[in-house]
């Protein structure tokens, strides 16, 4: 998740990853850091009062890429579909980021070691109230499999073979090899009706039909909110707590904070760090570890960053803990292994880059390197911690031709030109489709897009041993397979082609006395599953 998308999709998917805070993706245990999960308690365990109404701000505008969730990429669409659409399972945005059967009666059934089946809830319908079939379902697997349509979630079911109707109940999964992540991995696909989606495709992606427990009833660019109502017509296990829904678009950090203090809504994303003590005076707020980070990325088949040496250098330079500290406030950790260290599948990396200055000193001398281009994206909060990295890098004896560009122009300019850079800092999370090292460690480390058109990595020693180990791992479940992530948290911190700088955490204001059993999330944007109103 993040600018790594195919160019039919980037420009959306960039608006997402411009300040993901974290660890979407997969089941990994996400520590709430600021308010304790005992002070945490909402308006508790009453029920919500009849017609109430949920509103909150979020900081993300509209995307301009609509809300089929076959292509959607932008952050408040994608949160959007958290509350509108299925998959066959689904993994629910807070918490333990636990996957349950949504639009699955229950979890895949495994057949055998390639084939699974999965069979639909009882009376499922859609929000126009078709029922759900099997042929939906079979539809909706084949547009995302489809190469013509260019899907961006294509690369998570890579595994999958085929999906086929068994009966009017049951469709069957057909996997190229044994996987081990089925459940999971299948929740990026979300379930539509086929007639409409067919019918008028462009209608259907400005107004997608779901089986969520919510409703989009507005998406006006115009009114700047996005409302939402109970689903009458829902059958799943987490039905909406709350009558409507209202989500206003308010980008401007003091324009959101206003509304949170004065009760115009109960829920605001992504709260400065510098307004977190001030807002402590009037609503929770609470920051949640997760799996987003700022990355160091390298052109790896050129000079100066072709020798490993200098990749390691250039991070042995950076003083990390003085970024998080003055940039941040503390509202990050510095990386120790490429996943967070509340990952369910952390493993303390082989290499740890603390700073060091003399090592990146005598490395450098080592290989003669005296000067480097650095380009990094400019969003707003990235630009706090560049000039400190320029900083660290220039007190290791480098001079540091410096740029900033937009998140779109920077991959604009490097994509397939290796003679443009030498390294890149930018944001990342792809956490929000799933929180499983495969899924994040491919999102970088597999496929074109960033190891040959970006790093210009692939077809180098790692790279073949990186790609082994992934379908090795693949393959295997528990310890196992936690085991043989772990060889490649170890490779991957030895030859560092991207490697995380810190991981964030995503800092959410709330209204604890009207919201019922709200959790903050790790990740961009907001999520009510299961939460409730007084209002």
């Amino acid at each position: 998740m993040n600018d790594s998308l195919p160019s039919t999709s980037r420009r959306g998917f960039l608006k997402l990853v411009g300040v993901l805070g974290a660890a979407s993706a997969f089941a990994g245990t996400l520590s709430a850091c600021g308010t304790t999960p005992a002070n945490r308690t909402t308006a508790g365990a009453g029920a919500s009062a009849a017609g109430s109404t949920i509103n909150a701000a979020i900081s993300y505008e509209l995307g301009t890429n609509g809300f089929d969730p076959m292509t959607t990429t932008s952050a408040l669409t994608v949160a959007a579909n958290w509350h509108t659409m299925e998959g066959l399972t689904e993994i629910l945005p807070s918490g333990n980021r636990d996957v349950y059967a949504a639009l699955g009666k229950d979890l895949p059934k495994k057949v055998d070691d390639t084939t699974y089946e999965v069979t639909l809830r009882d009376s499922a319908v859609f929000h126009n109230g078709s029922p759900v079939t099997t042929d939906d379902v079979v539809y909706s697997f084949q547009r995302v499999m489809d190469p013509a349509n260019k899907s961006m979630y294509v690369q998570f079911i890579s595994f999958l073979d085929s999906v086929t109707k068994k009966d009017d109940k049951t469709v069957t999964l057909k996997l190229k090899y044994p996987f081990s992540l089925v459940a999971e991995r299948i929740a990026v696909v979300k379930i539509v009706p086929k007639a409409a989606a067919t019918a008028d495709p462009k209608a259907f992606d400005a107004n997608r039909v779901g089986t969520g427990p919510w409703k989009m009833t507005d998406n006006s660019a115009t009114s700047k909110q996005v409302v939402f109502e109970k689903f009458a017509g829902y059958t799943g296990p987490r039905p909406a707590k709350a009558s409507k829904m209202v989500w206003k678009v308010m980008p401007d950090d003091a324009t959101r904070m206003n509304a949170l203090t004065s009760k115009a809504v109960q829920a605001i994303d992504l709260v400065p760090d510098l307004s977190v003590e001030t807002l402590k005076a009037s609503a929770a707020v609470e920051s949640v570890q997760g799996f987003g980070l700022l990355f160091a990325m390298f052109n790896c088949g050129s000079a100066p960053f072709d020798n490993v040496k200098n990749r390691q250098a250039f991070l042995y330079a950076l003083d990390m803990e003085k970024v998080v500290k003055t940039a941040y406030l503390g509202n990050a950790t510095p990386a120790t292994s490429f996943v967070q260290n509340t990952h369910p599948a952390y493993k303390r990396a082989k290499v740890v880059y603390a700073l060091d200055q003399a090592k990146a000193k005598a490395l450098f001398a080592e290989t003669g390197l005296k000067s480097i281009r650095l380009l990094c994206t400019d969003h707003g909060w990235v630009k706090k911690a560049t000039p400190i990295i320029k900083e660290s890098l220039e007190a290791a004896g480098l001079t540091v031709d410096f740029t900033e560009k937009k998140s779109s122009d920077v991959y604009n300019t490097i994509d397939g030109k290796p003679e443009a850079f030498d390294a890149v800092i930018a944001p990342g999370d792809p956490s929000v489709f799933g929180a499983d090292v495969d899924l994040l460690m491919r999102w970088w480390y597999a496929g074109d897009t960033w190891t040959d058109k970006r790093m210009h990595w692939k077809g180098q020693e790692s790279y073949t041993q990186v790609q082994t180990k992934l379908d090795e791992a693949a393959r295997l479940t528990g310890d196992a397979q936690k085991a043989k992530w772990g060889e490649l948290f170890d490779l991957i911190s030895e030859t560092v082609p991207l490697y995380p700088l810190f991981h964030r955490k995503t800092t959410t204001g709330y209204d604890k006395t009207t919201l019922i059993d709200f959790k903050p999330i790790a990740l961009t944007g907001l999520s009510f599953i299961d939460t409730g109103s007084t209002k």
